[in-house]
């Protein structure tokens, strides 16, 4: 059962968002991080059901989640879309195959006021195969010293208002990177080193590391070809 209920009664401070479709496999081990996220601060969660067919949506109601309903149009549309319900002033973007440590709230929250960002993301451990260390240390090590920081959507920590002047993720291949790009050219974006997140690594072990990257590059061609 749930340390405690996902649903905050009073204003939360962060919404967890967290897009599924036919995540029942996976789904429990993420809201069973947020539900032990060891912090003071009010938190929620909101899982957006992409026309699941297996138990998604009851496994998020009875860690007690808000569902909403998603459009299917894709994982940008759906983090939209619960942002669009959630109600915390911080807006924290997180997969369905994502858990986060106890601590992650709090050191996020510390990180972006200390520092004075508007959005940032943390170090990550792939879990999984072997290959997938490669992507994590590009993660740890590539995107986090960019001039332009890359916040992989896996763990897009942003502030609501500026999410939302930036008009949120856009309708592109590589959606996250996009949003990161832009944001980064407006605000103080940057990466908190004392936390991690744990991702599986199943699409590596699917497609094969080559097949990953070039997956990923493909997609970052017409992420650029439509000028983000």
């Amino acid at each position: 059962m749930p340390a405690r209920p996902l649903e905050c009664d009073t204003d939360p401070v962060v919404s967890f968002v967290v897009p599924a479709r036919n995540e029942a496999a996976y789904l429990r081990g993420t809201l069973s991080s947020l539900a032990a996220l060891d912090t003071a601060y009010g938190y929620e969660a909101v899982v957006v059901d992409g026309n699941s067919t297996d138990a998604t949506p009851e496994i998020a109601r009875e860690y007690g989640a808000r569902v909403v309903a998603g459009d299917g149009d894709g994982v940008a549309s759906a983090r939209n879309r619960g942002a669009e319900r959630a109600a915390g002033e911080w807006l924290a973007f997180v997969d369905a195959d994502t858990a986060v440590r106890a601590n992650y709230l709090t050191a996020m929250l510390g990180f972006v006021e200390a520092e004075g960002m508007e959005a940032a993301s943390s170090y990550c451990r792939i879990t999984g195969p072997r290959r997938g260390k490669l992507v994590e240390a590009t993660i740890n090590h590539v995107f986090s010293r960019l001039r332009r920081p890359v916040l992989p959507g896996f763990n897009f920590f942003v502030r609501r208002g500026t999410f939302e002047a930036a008009g949120g993720f856009p309708d592109v291949p590589n959606e996250d990177t996009a949003l990161s790009r832009e944001l980064a050219r407006e605000v103080p974006t940057g990466y908190c080193r004392r936390v991690l997140v744990e991702s599986s690594g199943r699409r590596i072990a699917a497609r094969g590391l080559t097949g990953t990257l070039w997956y990923y590059a493909r997609l970052d061609r017409e992420r650029i070809a439509a000028d983000y």
